[in-house]
């Protein structure tokens, strides 16, 4: 588009001299034209935003608009029909706080309070002193076999692959998480050029596909995965099982994005769509995958290895419970991965119907190992949709340590929802190959907004923490969150989830809405 611009910019001043040779009141015109080419020539070299970056002066009515939406933002909350994953109170927060303005609103809530779904926590009438809490709270990974444990930020970056996000989304990511300190999630895509060029923390995921830690075939190689894993970089590494977006179906690279720097990354043919496997062949029992895991560890010198997964049926995650005991042998943590997943290409069935949501996953997944006794062992992070100090708050509550985000800093970066991730058109420059959007983003500006946004938001988690009186996200429970589940009817989330004894999947009292899955489930397969 700036080429475009630029040449018909050209052609304009071009026709008008040419006119102003046979008419000479024509050269007028240029007084007319002048001040466009001039707004969109300085579109062009500034590096704040990436649309009119990319769009010289077509850009800036995206602007006019987002300037005319606080007059019209009620309307679209109560009538999001746009198909947008975020509702626009959700995005004008990210937005103000990437750019550090000022996000509080006028005139109170704007949700109705009385809608079944509404949530809320719990203040206490003798809150704690902000500025007396921790500002920086931070989970240790690592369990008895973990040679390396390391201290992530309760809030990173989820599994976003270089190939679908551009090299300086990537970038920028990465150096937001330096900036910020906390960890980059790579996605299954490999570990690229682009992840360790700005230094920041890295969580290497391994998917079905092992890219970056492949053989020619396609085989999981421990050679590969060592020579990646053993980068001081890279703090912990992720198995992915599955993610919520398209669980069970694995994931998807449209040939448009897969160009030859990114096949090369993946050990892939370029300009062909890749699907990876929707299982994977390095193991096919939960003891196997047990196994697999603290093979992984040891292979990386002892680093936290964990695994992703969306949970489908319960029987499957109580048999890797069953696995993990009969071994002793304890992945470092789980991330659950909620139905609502975002991705960039997925089946609209997978997207919509399959997977459990993450708070019911979230629930069920710290349920399951308090009850075979084993919590303590092992982290728990949780992934879908985490977008605001409230949602973080509300994931610690219901069993979490931490928390991953995706969406929320992909808008943090400039991502306007324009869903054309999957085309390769992006307009911001965020998940598209294509080399003129992608030159539009300016990583030295964009990983400043991604630290602002991760910052801004953990003081909002610690400062609604401080207004509950609690000092610590370990003192979070269940029953501090209420939601209105009927309009007299309001419910904790403990009374929703109901939490189970602890080692009560062990000791013969197995609560009996789990026993179906319990007596169903086996420690020698899925």
């Amino acid at each position: 588009m700036r080429k475009g611009f630029v040449i018909a910019s050209i052609a304009v001043v071009l026709a008008i001299l040419v006119w102003a040779f046979f008419w000479r009141w024509a050269v007028l015109l240029l007084a007319v034209v002048s001040p466009f080419i001039y707004m969109g020539v300085a579109d062009m070299v500034q590096t704040k935003q990436s649309i009119k970056r990319n769009f010289p002066l077509l850009g800036r009515l995206r602007y006019v608009f987002e300037d005319l939406r606080p007059k019209i933002q009620q309307y679209f909350v109560e009538n999001d029909t746009d198909g947008a994953p975020i509702n626009r109170n959700d995005r004008s927060v990210i937005y103000q706080r990437a750019k550090k303005q000022i996000d509080t609103t006028p005139f109170g809530t704007q949700l109705d309070v009385y809608a079944e779904g509404y949530e809320w926590m719990s203040h206490s009438i003798v809150p704690l002193d902000f500025h007396a809490v921790d500002h920086h709270p931070r989970v240790l990974v690592g369990s008895k076999d973990c040679k390396q444990p390391y201290s992530a930020s309760i809030l990173n970056v989820s599994a976003m692959s270089f190939g679908s996000l551009s090299s300086h989304a990537v970038e920028a990511l990465n150096a937001g998480a330096k900036i910020g300190s906390f960890a980059h999630n790579t996605g299954e895509g490999g570990l690229s050029p682009y992840h360790l060029k700005q230094g920041g923390d890295i969580i290497w995921q391994i998917g079905t596909g092992y890219f970056g830690a492949r053989d020619e075939e396609g085989k999981f190689s421990p050679e590969a995965f060592r020579k990646n894993a053993s980068r001081p970089e890279v703090k912990m590494i992720e198995l992915k099982l599955s993610q919520g977006a398209k669980p069970g179906h694995g994931g998807i690279l449209p040939a448009k994005k897969n160009t030859s720097e990114v096949a090369a990354i993946r050990l892939v043919k370029p300009g062909t769509t890749v699907f990876s496997p929707p299982f994977h062949s390095a193991f096919s029992t939960p003891k196997e995958l047990i196994q697999f895991v603290q093979e992984l560890r040891e292979l990386s010198g002892g680093k936290p290895v964990g695994f992703k997964l969306c949970i489908g049926r319960k029987s499957e995650f109580i048999s890797v419970c069953k696995a993990m005991i009969e071994l002793n042998l304890y992945p470092d943590f789980i991330t659950v991965d909620g139905g609502e997943g975002g991705t960039g290409a997925a089946p609209p069935e997978f997207s919509n119907f399959v997977g459990m949501p993450l708070l019911d996953g979230l629930a069920f997944v710290d349920n399951m190992l308090k009850g075979f006794g084993i919590r303590h062992q092992i982290k728990v992070a949780a992934s879908g949709k985490i977008l605001t100090g409230f949602q973080i708050l509300r994931a610690i509550a219901l069993g979490a340590d931490m928390c991953n985000s995706a969406r929320a800093m992909m808008m943090a970066l400039g991502c306007i929802q324009a869903l054309e991730c999957n085309k390769n058109t992006c307009p911001a420059g965020v998940a598209t190959q294509d080399p003129a959007l992608v030159d539009g983003l300016v990583v030295d500006d964009k990983k400043v907004r991604v630290a602002n946004y991760h910052k801004n938001t953990i003081e909002s988690f610690v400062e609604l923490m401080a207004a509950a009186g609690i000092d610590s996200p370990g003192k979070l429970n269940r029953h501090q969150i209420s939601r209105r589940v009927f309009m007299n009817d309001v419910k904790t989330l403990e009374e929703i989830y109901p939490s189970i004894a602890p080692n009560s999947m062990v000791s013969n009292a197995v609560p009996e809405r789990y026993k179906m899955s319990f007596e169903s489930a086996s420690a020698d397969k899925f």
